[in-house]
């Protein structure tokens, strides 16, 4: 029982790895795109979809494309962190308690 709880937590860690490296490169290309044409925003506006929509896309429409898929990318990788971080805990947690 240990060592399959061992390989979850490595199984689930490697994936928490992959999916930074994989967004870290979707939010880059997306945020250097925004900086080339000098977009800005708040980091508080990434996590407000609203906000963007009412404050940030009207000041630069031609870019939304990108103010959206950036946003996204970000609000996306955080869940998927947050997800794999709690289930690195449960299992943590689980092998502790069989030891």
């Amino acid at each position: 029982m240990e060592n399959v709880l061992i390989f979850f937590i490595i199984s689930v860690f490697v994936a928490l790895l992959f999916v930074n490296l994989y967004f870290r490169a979707k939010v880059l290309k997306s945020y250097r795109r925004l900086v080339q044409h000098r977009v800005q925003f708040d980091a508080k506006d990434i996590m407000n979809r609203q906000r963007i929509i009412d404050e940030v896309v009207p000041l630069y429409p031609e870019h939304e494309e990108d103010i959206m898929s950036f946003v996204d990318h970000i609000r996306f990788s955080v869940r998927i962190a947050m997800i794999l971080i709690v289930l690195i805990t449960i299992f943590g947690a689980i092998l502790m308690y069989f030891r």
